[in-house]
């Protein structure tokens, strides 16, 4: 499983990828906002710390000015994954963005059917939101399921279902065993995964004992 931080947050950005923990980047319009910088400038120097996949949306919600947001986008850099809603303009536009090869993160997937007009306009990723559907008491998960049953029964699809939403280590964790592409998670939710009360008893308990032996390994 590919491992994308959703934030744009330049400092988090570069630990974690100085750590080799993650693949890609993914920002949208709510992330850009706390950030306080500047979008085409941070999309660049953010392209430029990661080598894999950079998400960044488009703001317009109709066909003749997404396109042009979009086509503006992939100018930034070569790893940048245009970020479209998965309306009826978004598709289209991503359409004709898959046909002359960029790469589409298609976002605000709630349903499989939606998945499915997401491959078949070429996405390069569907983002379905495991958390929001939590929210309002379904089973975000579930969806994952189906999305990733469907895709292996047409080997044609291409597309990589990319895990949103994430709030819990367990997400990632079942996403996986399902056979999801990607996860995307904030930077706290990655770094939960070191966690285990075991590991930091036995960690303690190790250092203890080496005290004890009065060596000194350097």
């Amino acid at each position: 499983m590919k491992f994308f931080v959703d934030t744009a947050d330049i400092s988090e950005i570069k630990d974690l990828a100085s750590t080799g923990m993650i693949d890609g980047v993914t920002t949208n319009p709510s992330l850009i906002l706390k950030s306080g910088k500047s979008f085409i400038p941070l999309i660049e120097e953010i392209c430029g710390v990661v080598s894999g996949p950079v998400s960044a949306e488009v703001a317009s919600t109709d066909y003749e000015t997404m396109w042009k947001e979009a086509d503006k986008l992939r100018q930034i850099a070569d790893n940048v994954a245009v970020k479209v809603p998965l309306t009826p303009a978004g598709l289209k536009v991503c359409k004709k963005l898959s046909d002359e090869g960029t790469m589409v993160n298609v976002t605000l997937c709630f349903s499989a059917a939606q998945a499915i007009l997401a491959a078949k306009a070429g996405a390069a990723f569907v983002s379905p939101f495991v958390g929001r559907l939590d929210d309002i008491g379904q089973d975000g998960l579930s969806l994952i399921q189906d999305i990733v049953g469907i895709y292996d029964n047409y080997p044609d699809f291409a597309t990589e279902v990319l895990v949103a939403s994430i709030r819990n280590p367990m997400h990632i964790v079942e996403s996986a065993k399902i056979g999801a592409h990607v996860c995307t998670c904030p930077a706290s939710v990655i770094k939960q995964l070191y966690n285990h009360p075991l590991t930091d008893k036995g960690v303690a308990t190790f250092t203890e004992d080496w005290k004890k032996t009065g060596q000194s390994i350097l």
